[in-house]
């Protein structure tokens, strides 16, 4: 079911020039700009109006470019960390959880913060919109937009790597409107991201704009300002593990829009990012502090992405360069990229669900890890008040509770770098 929702009033603006102008529906880029920038939401309400936990995500609304909502959502919890943050001599470290995990009142049926995307962006759209939206992933963004457009009877064309499509996993069939295309195996996101690009020279399919999407970001913003209205004050330090590294710039913007709020303190987070070694892109040209990412082969890249573990943090072609993309969210907030191997990773991960309870992704344990190493290292105060972004987890207790599951298959499937004039003609038919 879909309500329309009246309460957001917003302009957009672009962070190269401040160029404010209206959402004209799906607005990814500033007018009349040859600089590629990304643009914000700029919102009326200055001070942050937390809605009814009954409204789940959408209690966040009046900071949200939405004109509807949909139904079946749930929002982030944050709580404090005991045996953790003990674990690691810290004091003051709070856990932002994402996923599913109900005896904390986590309800993410995909048990990924991707739902807080979806749920926006989808809650952006025209109520008039009459084109297939179209989405690549590297597996727990798919899952989620495949849910909620399924539930809410929304047309999606998913594109996702072949390796990757064991994240499809649902506790009910997907509807007919939700189509899957996969690249072929061994192929990565950046092929998947190639694949969409293609279908997006068709009439009938729009790009769901991934980073340049204000709806997308200010949809992961939800993680930082779950725990913000939680602790009472904006956190020094903020954890995550990233690949395109949206969300850290989302958690940035959050930031800056709670220092206009002034009710929670003038502190700006330090972002502590964390990609998963070797597939460091980020990393690199943040070593060298280049705003441009370093030249990286394309089967080199591939090769990397097949060693890692977390696969979905593996973008090739990250918002970073862009302004208000990585770089500048890393350089104002005075932020550090680390790296953490597969080892690490999977020690974090057991580390985590010893302490607190709960199974967790391995991208989110990549930042447990990066934690635990920071604090090693002496990056980080004993005292400090820290943000720990748990992106997804509980998906091991939830499909210990639902035993019947149902994969999302390919309706087709194709090479590393086919022929668009194929393609084309094949996706023509889909929908």
């Amino acid at each position: 079911m879909i309500e329309n929702y009246q309460g957001t009033n917003y302009l957009l603006q672009s962070v190269r020039t401040g160029q404010l102008f209206p959402d004209k529906g799906w607005t990814l880029e500033a007018p009349d700009e040859n600089e590629p920038t990304l643009i914000r939401a700029v919102y009326e309400k200055k001070q942050l109006d937390l809605g009814e936990n009954a409204h789940g995500f959408y209690q966040f609304a009046n900071w949200l470019p939405i004109r509807r909502t949909l139904q079946g959502s749930a929002a982030p919890i944050s709580y404090k960390s005991e045996k953790l943050a003990k674990a690691f001599g810290l004091t003051n470290l709070y856990i932002t959880f994402s996923g599913y995990w109900p005896e904390k009142g986590a309800n993410m049926k995909t048990c990924s913060f991707k739902e807080t995307e979806a749920y926006s962006v989808l809650g952006r759209m025209p109520e008039n919109f009459n084109k297939v939206l179209v989405v690549a992933s590297a597996g727990n963004t798919a899952r989620s937009f495949a849910k909620v457009c399924s539930d809410n009877n929304i047309p999606l064309l998913l594109f996702v790597p072949e390796d990757n499509l064991d994240a499809l996993w649902f506790d009910t069939p997907i509807n007919e409107n939700v189509k899957l295309v996969s690249s072929a195996k061994g192929s990565d996101y950046f092929d998947a991201i190639h694949l969409s690009n293609i279908a997006c020279e068709l009439d009938k399919y729009v790009a769901e704009g991934g980073a340049k999407n204000v709806a997308r970001r200010d949809g992961m913003g939800t993680t930082t300002l779950s725990a913000v209205t939680a602790i009472g004050q904006i956190p020094d330090y903020y954890f995550q593990g990233v690949g395109s590294g949206t969300g850290a710039i989302a958690a940035w913007e959050a930031n800056i829009r709670l220092l206009e709020d002034g009710r929670f303190g003038h502190t700006k987070m330090k972002l502590m990012v964390s990609q998963n070694s070797p597939f460091q892109p980020l990393y690199d040209a943040w070593q060298i502090d280049s705003r441009q990412l370093l030249p990286l082969d394309d089967d080199k890249a591939r090769e990397q992405v097949e060693q890692i573990l977390a696969k979905v943090l593996s973008n090739r072609k990250p918002p970073y360069s862009i302004y208000g993309g990585l770089y500048d969210a890393l350089k104002d907030s005075k932020g550090e990229i680390l790296l953490v191997d597969n080892q690490a990773a999977l020690e974090a991960a057991k580390l985590f669900e010893e302490m607190e309870g709960i199974d967790i992704h391995i991208a989110a344990s990549v930042a447990v890890a990066s934690l635990k190493q920071a604090v090693l290292d002496g990056k980080i105060e004993k005292d400090a008040l820290i943000l720990l972004n748990i992106t997804g987890g509980g998906e091991a207790k939830f499909k210990l509770e639902h035993k019947d599951l149902y994969a999302l298959k390919p309706c087709l499937s194709f090479p590393i770098n086919p022929n668009p004039e194929e393609v084309k003609a094949k996706l023509q038919e889909l929908f």
